[in-house]
């Protein structure tokens, strides 16, 4: 039984691979697909749900555009193909969505954007800046500047990343099966379709598979390890067959699927994460803004009484009250530097001091374990 309706999720992520999105043979987009893709995507915003969707396809439209061969690629052309066909994808989706009244916007990461401290939290906040404004992020690879090195490698991988990145509840892979089977299905009939999975054993590892499907990057094996980073990150991840009209509608009503079952919400994931990090610094706030703290409210720098230690924007800190005591673990919004300069004054002090407006927070309450 699934764990969650989409239509009840707070925020859900769909993969979709470039096997459904683009005609193997004639490299054409399937644009009768795409269309029942885009009403179930605005019946889930008619729902108050926010959706962000993961699209691999760019380099198998442009590749037919430049006339390059099948077969794999060099880099560079592929970077090619994915710049010809990137405009293309992006303006097949705001074409698709807005008759629906539904506003889409391109976002185009690197494996770099998730690692790096920094780029991860302006890619959270560009992400919660979307969402709230009502917008539909169309997320891929940037393949046109990925090389071999910091590379996703597939799409999967980066939709579990996405969902964690956005805090989503939900993440839904689209894919050529209609879930994880205990053998391949299609070289063994007495593979058995798993219909829950609650923790990635070895058992389950081992069910996985190289590539199904022409022109697909993942496998089975990818879409586990995606798995595996949705569930720590407290989101539900759904694998099921993506070529039916409506397969969100599908999955909806109950088509065969395999749901992963995450250990808590996304908001308690982050909130273990940050308090299982060893801090780089401390901040002394007073007894006013540590209350503020306790009623969820985000740390100003007017509250900030002392500095010390030597971090970065993105680096866990404590946060302690005149006594000592702590109050919070938190994800520094500023570096030591930058706080130490604003603190105790006032937010609309911080662009006269740091010379660029910054952000009014010096931690923000969802960066933040009590």
């Amino acid at each position: 039984m699934a764990p969650l309706t989409l239509s009840s999720a707070k925020r859900v992520v769909v993969k979709i691979g470039s096997a459904l999105l683009v005609d193997q043979k004639s490299g054409r987009l399937r644009t009768e697909w795409l269309d029942g893709v885009v009403r179930d995507v605005a019946w889930l915003r008619g729902q108050g749900v926010d959706v962000v969707i993961v699209s691999s396809g760019s380099i198998a439209l442009g590749r037919r555009v430049l006339g390059l061969k099948s077969g794999s690629l060099r880099l560079e052309d592929s970077q090619a193909a994915a710049a010809v066909g990137q405009i293309r994808l992006a303006r097949a989706y705001e074409e698709g969505l807005a008759p629906h009244g539904v506003t889409t916007a391109q976002v185009l990461l690197t494996l770099d954007d998730s690692i790096n401290r920094k780029r991860y939290l302006n890619s959270r906040r560009t992400f919660d800046t979307l969402l709230s404004l009502g917008v539909v992020p169309i997320v891929n690879e940037n393949d046109t500047i990925a090389t071999d090195e910091i590379r996703f490698g597939d799409n999967d991988r980066l939709a579990a990343q996405v969902a964690a990145m956005c805090g989503a509840d939900v993440l839904v892979l689209l894919s050529d099966v209609d879930g994880l089977y205990t053998a391949n299905p299609r070289k063994d009939p007495a593979a058995k379709r798993l219909a829950t999975v609650t923790e990635i054993t070895a058992d389950i590892r081992a069910m996985g598979e190289g590539p199904g499907t022409e022109g697909a990057k993942g496998g089975m094996a990818t879409k586990i390890l995606a798995a595996e980073t949705a569930m720590r990150a407290g989101a539900a991840m759904a694998i099921c067959l993506g070529d039916v009209d409506r397969p969100l509608t599908a999955l909806e009503q109950g088509a065969p699927c395999t749901w992963f079952l995450p250990q808590g919400d996304p908001a308690t994931a982050r909130k273990l994460w940050i308090g299982s990090m060893v801090p780089r610094g401390t901040l002394t706030i007073d007894e006013g803004a540590a209350s503020a703290l306790r009623r969820g409210r985000s740390l100003l720098p007017a509250g900030v009484r002392g500095v010390t230690g030597q971090f970065d924007r993105g680096d866990v800190i404590e946060i302690v009250n005149p006594k000592g005591d702590l109050v919070a673990r938190a994800i520094a919004g500023y570096d030591v530097t930058e706080l130490s300069a604003i603190a105790g004054r006032q937010s609309n002090e911080i662009e006269g001091i740091l010379g660029h407006p910054g952000r009014a927070h010096v931690v923000h309450r969802d960066d933040m374990a009590l």
